[in-house]
């Protein structure tokens, strides 16, 4: 039986966003090896690069960021979209759980020549769909032997996309693949040992496994739910101030006044806790916009949370103008329009209010 972790005591510094996965630094050097394609192919069909930006204490585990490629459709997007997709998340999860089956077969039979990836499945029409080897091949008779060559002989390779080669799937085979996840540690790809199992997600690691990822950052690293209050890098001597407009409506909140955030940080030299100390960077203003309805007020009262947590800011690169050593936003999206819609960083736009939630939560910041 699995013993819990609470989340009393618990605090870690951010700041360095929300696309991080967190892997066993044996999978990801197996992974990032010369010759090996599969990171590369990873790269290229999903439009992202894959970087560490923490390691572990004593290299147990290392937090990989996945960002968009400069010039990429998601790179033009990715403002707008808010972060890379759970889907896209989960592909790479897939990846490195493939990298350590593969690291197995080989500690267990090194001898055997064994090719990489023989054959990956379809992507998805949008380019997100899961990167998986095709799934062993049950034993055959005889019979069944011969069938299954003819068929090859009329079409030699057949792959399936992912929503059909799921649903041809029995369901005794997808409640063995069910209980076999079940046993395996999403950060060492090996079986559980010692199982822990996080108290408010449930999802269960190796005791080790989930202590040293916990030393990287305090959140599941399979959900990203945080565990304690975490705690950013922006700079302490910025200002959160709140105007109210009754007569200003918002697009798609009609009916409804505007509330005007405005952030204001002004210049100062970057401490320990940021990339370069020592180094100035510049001050900054920055205005946006929330409904003044009930959902509107909610989210406000979370973002003034984060803002006393330093999560909302962090300093580092502008991904709009290049600049080093500057404050940018800390992946907590903000309506910094009025009009234009999701385009134009404005309203109307439909689900903001309820991503912006989705991101705050991430953060462990909730409306209770």
């Amino acid at each position: 039986m699995g013993s819990q972790v609470s989340s009393d005591e618990m605090s870690v510094r951010a700041g360095q966003g929300s696309d991080e996965v967190l892997v066993s630094q044996a999978v990801w050097d197996y992974l990032a090896a010369a010759g090996r394609p599969w990171l590369v192919d990873f790269e290229d069909k999903q439009g992202l690069s894959a970087d560490i930006i923490r390691r572990g204490e004593r290299g147990g585990c290392c937090a990989v960021r996945l960002s968009p490629v400069e010039g990429s459709s998601r790179a033009r997007t990715g403002m707008m979209e808010g972060r890379v997709s759970p889907v896209t998340r989960k592909a790479f999860i897939d990846l490195c759980r493939c990298a350590r089956k593969e690291m197995t077969k080989q500690e267990a039979a090194p001898k055997r020549k064994r090719s990489l990836l023989p054959c990956m499945t379809a992507m998805e029409p949008d380019g997100e769909g899961s990167l998986l080897p095709q799934p062993p091949q049950p034993r055959r008779s005889q019979r069944q032997h011969q069938k299954y060559r003819k068929n090859a002989d009329m079409d030699t390779c057949v792959v399936l996309p992912m929503q059909h080669e799921a649903a041809a799937r029995t369901g005794a085979e997808l409640a063995i693949a069910r209980e076999e996840e079940s046993t395996v540690c999403s950060i060492c790809m090996g079986e559980m040992v010692e199982k822990t199992t996080l108290d408010k997600c449930g999802h269960s690691f190796c005791r080790s496994c989930l202590e040293q990822a916990f030393q990287v950052k305090k959140a599941c690293p399979v959900c990203r739910l945080v565990y304690g209050q975490l705690i950013g890098n922006q700079p302490a001597n910025g200002t959160m101030m709140v105007e109210r407009d009754p007569d200003q409506e918002l697009p798609g909140h009609e009916g409804y006044g505007c509330i005007c955030i405005i952030y204001s940080f002004p210049p100062g030299l970057q401490v320990q806790e940021h990339p370069n100390p020592g180094v100035r960077y510049p001050g900054t203003d920055r205005v946006a916009y929330l409904p003044d309805s009930p959902e509107g007020n909610r989210v406000f009262r979370m973002l003034r949370r984060a803002f006393e947590q330093r999560l909302i800011f962090t300093i580092g690169t502008s991904m709009t103008t290049g600049m080093h050593n500057v404050i940018t936003w800390n992946d907590i999206h903000h309506k910094t329009s009025i009009w234009g819609g999701p385009r134009c960083f404005g309203y109307p736009d439909p689900t903001y209010l309820v991503r912006v939630t989705e991101e705050l939560r991430e953060k462990g910041i909730t409306a209770d």
